[in-house]
């Protein structure tokens, strides 16, 4: 809460670390402000604070705490305010959504909240981020095929395909059950659009390493993808193991990297010339009467867009049908088709 902001700061800076609500559902101010910025229509929803897979590269376990899902009551109740306050959309985040309600329920529980929100009835689309390949279940995956308002898109950070660096990493995970997951997402829904990030750089990487994350690349293909290099974070374990990469080296390695992504993403791209898909208007372009829209198979923020030139009046948050005429590596244009449906 904002009264206890300037405590947990003093803290962090005197070293000390900052306390964190243990029972989420016992804090009074957890519930977050309903209202939509920007007029925008989509909101976040938060269903779960920290983490417990303590990767040897990130501080977040220890700053924010062991893995807290979210009450699913309080959750939906939430999702219903943020849908009468204008959200078409929903994106569900956390560190990692896959283990919801482990510790609450005693099971993974994500594919019930989502039933659950699939309820509420001006909701149209509900999108998963942060879904880490190895929690992936397989109740998830029938509840994602089988619901219209899940969207066939799944974030699924993976970080690298090396299994040396992947145990270096903590990684509970290793190359090839990575690949079979995204087969069975696949075989589930043949239409769903994947999205991963990598880390290059990490300390030990090999030039062996570096050629396998580029196959690896070429061979998961990726809807979309992206490539960071690895930065030391202090009082983590990869901070101090040895073989560290100078940044020069990791810089040239991520745009390696990120230049075989761009064939991938180009040929997806094509892909989807010819396509009829209903699309979401997220703004205007008035000098050029281009409406700026977004697909089931794009986030907001991180991956592409749809552009439609017309003459047509929409708002923000409508629905419309689009073919889609021509696509780069990372947009589509299209053509409107039909009139928009609510």
């Amino acid at each position: 809460s904002e009264h206890t902001i300037g405590d947990a700061v003093r803290q962090a800076l005197e070293g000390q670390k900052t306390k964190y609500i243990e029972d989420l559902s016992a804090d009074p101010d957890w519930k977050k402000d309903t209202r939509l910025s920007d007029g925008r229509a989509f909101a976040y929803l938060k269903i779960a604070e920290g983490c417990d897979k303590n990767c040897t590269y990130c501080v977040i376990p220890s700053v924010r705490g062991h893995y807290r899902s979210y009450p699913m009551e309080a959750l939906v109740e939430e999702a219903a305010h943020l849908v009468e306050n204008g959200a078409r959309e929903l994106i569900l985040v956390a560190q990692e959504t896959t283990l919801y309600g482990m510790d609450l329920y005693g099971k993974k529980s994500l594919h019930i909240l989502l039933e659950k929100l699939c309820a509420i009835e001006d909701l149209k689309w509900i999108r998963i981020l942060y879904a880490y390949p190895e929690e992936i279940y397989d109740e998830l995956i029938e509840v994602m095929a089988r619901e219209e308002k899940i969207c066939h898109y799944l974030d699924m950070p993976v970080q690298h395909s090396s299994n040396d660096v992947l145990r270096r990493m903590n990684r509970r995970t290793k190359r090839e059950s990575i690949l079979k997951t995204i087969e069975k997402l696949r075989q589930a829904m043949p239409d769903i659009v994947l999205r991963t990030t990598l880390l290059t750089g990490f300390p030990g990487e090999t030039e062996a390493d570096v050629d396998d994350l580029e196959a690896f690349i070429e061979e998961a293909a990726f809807d979309h993808l992206g490539v960071f290099a690895y930065s030391q974070e202090e009082d983590t374990p990869a901070a101090n193991m040895p073989n560290q990469i100078e940044e020069s080296e990791k810089e040239a390695r991520r745009d390696r990297l990120m230049e075989a992504q761009q064939a991938v993403s180009a040929a997806c791209g094509q892909n989807r010339i010819g396509q009829t898909m209903e699309v979401m208007i997220e703004g205007y372009l008035p000098d050029d009467g281009i409406y700026i829209a977004r697909s089931y198979g794009d986030a907001p923020d991180v991956d592409g867009y749809v552009f439609i030139e017309s003459d047509h009046d929409w708002m923000t948050g409508d629905f419309i049908n689009v073919e889609i005429t021509d696509a780069s590596e990372y947009d589509l244009q299209g053509e409107y088709v039909d009139e928009y449906t609510e």
